[in-house]
């Protein structure tokens, strides 16, 4: 209550008055500062409240006040500067045109009985605090280029103070710090590099002061950063020099474990290379100075230690290694040539610091690391990673060569033992690469595959880089299929350890994805390790699923028989487990049971598909391999599946309450009706029947989603139509009974409702011809529907009813409610437009508009017209001319819906009273 009542008190009228009362000096600092922050509070947001005959007033006033507080409070004294910073700003350049200069004079004045040193650090306070002000305040467009324009020239007059102060022997180290930051507010806006050349020199001198470095720095960076710096390429050129002279700065730094100096020196390079490669590389006489510099960057990304524990500067270097290289390579090929052959070897050693930075501290080391630190160093690797794919792009094929001879010398030299460490950062930088670069060209992989048997594993970081590197290999595999045999005992022995889940489970997934034509010979033994490992709960939920997948893609491979007979050893135990669940009484831990096994069902048929035994690469000048005819007989999911089936109904009677059993179950038939399409034909109508029981008991939004799949996939098949017309039909009357009794509970029902409708219209409008459907209620429903709050239940909504109305030509039911009722869909779409909903969902609304206006015109006229003529409909924000303009803007659109979305936008934001404001203007 009182921090509104204060708020308010800001704002009011009396402010001008108890401001300055406020400010007395028997008052405490924390009411003084509540009377400079009203002050600024009407000058900045009320400044049309000043009549202009009172500006000189308040300026005296201000600054006698400044003068006041330059020895008292430091919190004040910035507000009441921040107060006189708006004013300037609200007046320059017309009103008060030589602010700057003013403001110096009245501080140089003696008088006052207020010291030098105060009345100078008072100053230099006021000339920060202005171009701050300047990027925060609320002048409008026009204002703002002026003011900009008048600030920009008032430079002249604040550089020379600056410098004075900052070159004068005397100057208290608190003045200087204060002329570093004002340099760095004055740089933010935009101050020609060439004008500031000599005070960012200065700055350099401040380097060595301990208590100038960080204002020293800042200011620095500020100012080569700033994007119209790059224009000054000579200034650029004598900062090269001043840059590398830093280095001895440096070395020392790194030498004495002063992290914070090191972290500044390496900013400042950074900001140099980085903001400035292209204009420094295209100085070619300067070549050697850029090169140093590139070099003094490497230097840093190399800075010894451990990222983030030991140093925390090699990360800030990586952008500019990205930033360098697209500046190589976007000079013509002749200019290139020239630069690569410079740079190339300069990569090449960058290659070598990053995986030298990308190496894991020793054991008790990386033990002491909190889960933070370790999380960070995680972060920072694929940073690593991310650099050395890029680097790639400029290094190609040579730079794998060099990474096997290295890995290649480790492995085989017997006489020194090398550490874990490093084998497994050459590896990790292989991974990089690998994962995301077509390696299969490349003639080192063999010899790699070759290696990897070799590495002694004895630790879980490099056993998890070795298993990410065999899977990014596996495309390579697939067409090398002989050198599986070396890889695959490594992943199915990493199965069996909990410490390489993510690691092994996701590999072996790679492998039997892409390599499952080759994998027939191996597949009893994974199947065996798998069920293994599965029974003995070593892996987590999620990496239990991904397994069952890597199987249903192996399985995929096998013929029928050994498909039949490897599923059966597979789900036996989980059918035998299951049906002990059904028979317990309903809690918690069995559901948790239950739904984990349904989902290792449903995650196996989501990959087990033999309709595709075909050549997948369809690359190649091989003739394509003839594959046999699907075999005869029922596919081996669906035989499954009816072996299950009572089970899993059994399952579901006791479960019918609870949404997440009943989604697993419905996973299950939707993943395996979407791999099998028309192979599961056999069980469509047994299922159909479970789906109609199933909703009409308890309905949930499940249900209708697979509904839905399945009147996609089996709607326009003669001998599956009778069953999924009668699902069709008996879902959609217990949803409209839903309806009756109040669907506001229940909008995700409502959308997947809405989904299905569509569905129904897009590919079998038949359904809607039946006797038994009420395409009226169904019309009824939709109109509700689009006055939910949810937006994805709308969208759906509009997408039934972009479905509906082309079909007015076709099905006589739909022409005859939409003949009927349209003009309540229109009203509705109108409300929605006029304000009723988010702005986001304009779009589809304009569709459903676009859509009447295609296929009903001539009624869409007339109910327009009746719509439009309602007072204050659709919002009384809007005016009669207005709303024909619209009309007439609509019904002229029957080909554009592009145009129709343009129109319906910047109707709503005049419904809104949005039109033309700077809301409206990020939309």
């Amino acid at each position: 209550m009182a921090q509104k009542w204060l708020m308010q008190a800001q704002v009011s009228p009396q402010a001008w008055q108890f401001c300055w009362a406020l400010l007395s000096p028997d008052k405490v600092p924390e009411i003084q500062y509540f009377g400079a922050s009203a002050l600024h509070t009407k000058i900045s947001r009320y400044w049309s409240d000043i009549p202009s005959d009172q500006y000189e007033t308040l300026k005296t006033q201000l600054f006698s006040q400044i003068a006041c507080f330059s020895s008292g409070s430091k919190m004040v004294l910035t507000r009441l500067c921040v107060a006189l910073a708006s004013l300037a700003l609200n007046t320059m350049p017309e009103a008060w045109p030589g602010a700057v200069p003013e403001m110096v004079r009245v501080f140089q004045e003696e008088g006052g009985g207020v010291d030098g040193r105060a009345r100078c650090l008072a100053l230099l306070e006021l000339l920060t605090v202005l171009p701050e002000e300047f990027q925060t305040s609320r002048l409008p467009q026009y204002r703002k280029g002026q003011v900009r324009g008048a600030l920009g020239r008032e430079w002249g007059s604040v550089c020379p103070l600056l410098q004075q102060l900052l070159r004068r022997g005397d100057s208290p180290g608190a003045v200087k710090a204060r002329v570093l930051r004002c340099l760095s507010s004055w740089v933010l806006l935009d101050v020609p590099l060439s004008e500031s050349e000599g005070l960012v020199e200065d700055c350099f001198t401040a380097l060595p002061d301990p208590e100038l470095f960080d204002t020293a720095v800042e200011a620095i960076v500020n100012a080569i950063s700033q994007p119209d710096s790059q224009r000054y390429v000579n200034t650029l050129l004598k900062l090269v020099p001043q840059v590398l002279s830093l280095q001895e700065q440096l070395r020392e730094a790194v030498q004495n474990g002063d992290m914070e100096t090191s972290h500044g020196i390496c900013r400042i390079a950074v900001a140099l290379g980085e903001n400035h490669s292209r204009a420094l590389l295209e100085q070619v006489e300067h070549w050697q100075g850029f090169l140093a510099l590139v070099n003094m960057i490497m230097f840093c990304t190399g800075i010894p230690g451990h990222y983030p524990v030991n140093e925390t500067t090699s990360s800030l270097t990586l952008t500019f290694w990205y930033t360098l290289q697209d500046d190589i390579m976007s000079f013509d090929s002749e200019r290139q040539a020239v630069y690569l052959q410079v740079y190339r070897p300069v990569y090449f050693q960058l290659v070598d610091v990053l995986l030298h930075k990308a190496q894991f501290p020793s054991d008790q080391e990386y033990a002491s690391w909190s889960s933070d630190e370790k999380e960070q160093f995680r972060i920072y690797r694929v940073d690593i990673s991310d650099t050395l794919m890029y680097v790639y792009e400029m290094l190609g094929a040579e730079l794998l060569s060099n990474l096997y001879e290295k890995l290649g010398r480790i492995l085989t030299n017997t006489e020194q033992a090398s550490s874990w460490q490093h084998t497994e950062a050459l590896l990790y930088g292989f991974q990089s690469i690998a994962e995301t670069i077509d390696v299969n060209y490349s003639d080192v992989i063999p010899g790699l595959i070759g290696l990897i048997p070799r590495i002694s594993i004895n630790n879980v970081q490099l056993a998890d880089t070795v298993m990410f590197t065999i899977g990014a290999l596996a495309e390579w595999l697939a067409d090398h299929p002989v050198m599986l045999s070396s890889v695959l005992p490594l992943v199915l022995q990493a199965l069996g350890n909990p410490d390489l889940s993510v690691s092994s489970v996701s590999t072996l997934k790679k492998i039997c994805r892409e390599c499952k034509y080759d994998l027939p010979p191996y597949a009893t033994n994974i199947v065996a390790v798998s069920q293994e490992v599965l029974i003995k709960q070593i892996h987590k939920t999620s990496q239990c699923m991904w397994l069952m997948q890597a199987l249903g893609f192996l399985l995929s491979a096998l013929p029928v028989e050994e498909i039949l007979r490897n599923l059966h050893s597979l789900i036996t135990p989980y059918i035998q487990q299951l049906e002990k669940l059904a028979d317990e009484t309903p809690n918690p831990s069995n559901k948790l049971a239950i739904i984990h096994i349904l989902g290792l069902l449903s995650n196996l048929f989501t990959t087990l598909d033999i309709s595709k035994q075909e050549d997948e690469s369809g690359e190649g000048t091989a003739p394509p391999v003839k594959t046999a005819p699907p075999p005869p007989g029922p596919n081996p999911v669906v035989v499954v599946l009816q072996q299950v089936f009572a089970l899993i109904q059994t399952v579901l009677s006791k479960w019918l309450n609870d949404s997440q059993v009943v989604e697993a179950v419905c996973a299950i038939f939707e993943k395996s009706v979407k791999t099998l399409l028309h192979d599961f034909a056999p069980m469509v109508s047994q299922l159909s029947e479970m789906l109609g029981q199933m909703y009409s008991t308890i309905p949930q939004a499940s249900a209708l989603d697979l509904t839905r799949q399945m009147v996609h996939i089996f709607a326009s098949e003669t001998d599956n139509f009778p069953p999924i017309k009668a699902l069709f039909e008996l879902v959609t009357s217990v949803t409209l009974s839903i309806f009756q009794q109040g669907p506001r509970d229940h909008p995700d029902i409502v959308d997947s409702f809405m989904q299905l409708q569509a569905q129904a219209l897009k590919r079998k409008p038949d359904l809607f011809l039946s006797e038994s459907l009420d395409v009226k209620a169904v019309f009824h429903c939709g109109v509700l529907s689009l006055k939910f709050p949810e937006a994805p239940t709308v969208k759906s909504t509009c997408l039934f009813f972009t479905e509906l109305l082309p079909r007015c030509s076709d099905v006589p039911p739909v022409a005859r409610v939409v003949q009927e009722d349209g003009k309540l869909l229109l009203q509705a779409v109108l409300e929605a437009i006029g304000g009723g909903s988010s702005r986001s969902l304009m779009d589809q609304f304009a569709e459903v508009l676009f859509s009447l206006n295609k296929h009903c015109f001539p009624l869409l006229t007339v109910w327009l017209k009746e719509a439009l003529q309602a007072a204050g409909f659709p919002s009384t924000r809007v005016t009669t001319e207005q709303k024909d303009t619209f009309t007439q803007q609509i019904l002229r659109e029957r080909v554009n819906k592009r145009r129709v979305k343009d129109i319906v936008k910047e109707f709503t934001l005049v419904c809104r009273g949005l039109h033309g404001t700077e809301y409206a203007a990020e939309y």
